[in-house]
């Protein structure tokens, strides 16, 4: 009867010991996944230490009832959680991930001596960890290749300027690694912008050509329609917003200057002589191919900034 007692009792313990291991590995988790996000660095401190305070309860509960095996490995991981905690460290992605690796140890030893599966979502979360880069080491290569760009003959863009100008600003708030993830997705979201303001370009200037070029032909002020002359101001308008939305400068100054002399001839008080409409009409073709450069730019300085990134797990 003693020995059942005894073993009643370590099982209670056991029981008890599960509820608490699960929670402390939801909190070490939880702090795990936003110190990687490159929190301020006094939260980056305080989240270090709900880690290591949760490993050590947890390897000193597991002392206690004898799990000989989840004592070692949560004691194990102590090494790997004092890697990470000093935000002023030059921390990579894979310190974490071999935390993380070594966390899912402590899962595996739980489950073998608990009969308890502790194979939870937190553990499959290991597997997806965010690449980061320290924000230095990128802003330093950043403010390196705008050098470069700035002896290229190359059309301007903003997008290094942009990207150095958000990293000083996470250095400022104390943030010391960057999402590569998010990094990639800024990329790609430019990239798009560039491609649809191109694909409005190529459908709608040349339809704004014919209209320039009817406009020429009318002599007779009165018979302009005033529902034509409105759409095409309106078709203006729309690559002007469209120009603004990607920020292309030239583009933008061109088209909103074109919807500045539409609204001179809409009024019909004046005739435009013939030579304005052809001027119109040699810039309008000059800015298809303008636009088409100015999207290659942005292509290069994205595939230029790509390379800076480490490649993605």
């Amino acid at each position: 009867m003693a020995v059942e007692a005894e073993d009643d009792f370590q099982k209670e313990l056991i029981e008890l010991f599960v509820q608490e291991a699960h929670e402390w590995l939801q909190q070490i988790h939880v702090a795990l996944d936003e110190l990687q996000q490159g929190p301020a660095s006094d939260r980056h401190l305080k989240l270090a230490q709900t880690i290591k305070a949760g490993i050590t309860n947890l390897g000193g509960s597991a002392a206690t009832i004898g799990l000989d095996e989840v004592e070692r490995a949560s004691f194990a991981a102590l090494p790997f959680v004092e890697a990470v905690q000093n935000p002023a460290a030059a921390i990579s992605a894979n310190d974490f991930l071999i935390l993380c690796k070594q966390l899912g140890h402590i899962h595996q030893a739980l489950t073998r001596a608990t009969g308890v599966t502790f194979e939870a979502d937190q553990a499959a979360a290991c597997e997806s960890l965010p690449v980061t880069i320290p924000a230095g080491e990128l802003l330093a290569g950043l403010q390196e290749m705008e050098r470069r760009l700035a002896g290229s003959s190359a059309p301007s863009r903003n997008l290094v300027q942009t990207m150095i100008s958000q990293i000083q600003g996470l250095l400022n708030n104390g943030v010391a690694q960057c999402d590569v993830n998010s990094m990639r997705d800024f990329l790609g979201r430019s990239a798009e912008a560039d491609d649809a303001f191109l694909s409005a370009v190529q459908q709608q200037v040349p339809r704004v050509s014919d209209g320039i070029a009817q406009l020429k032909m009318e002599t007779d002020l009165p018979a302009r329609a005033p529902e034509r002359m409105q759409a095409l101001q309106e078709l203006v308008a729309s690559l002007w917003t469209s120009a603004q939305q990607v920020n292309a400068s030239q583009a933008m100054t061109f088209f909103m200057g074109l919807h500045g002399f539409l609204a001179v001839v809409s009024q019909q008080r004046v005739a435009i002589a013939a030579r304005r409409y052809e001027a119109v009409e040699s810039r309008l073709k000059a800015v298809m191919p303008a636009v088409q450069s100015w999207v290659e730019a942005g292509r290069v300085e994205r595939a230029a900034v790509g390379e800076l990134l480490p490649a993605q797990a």
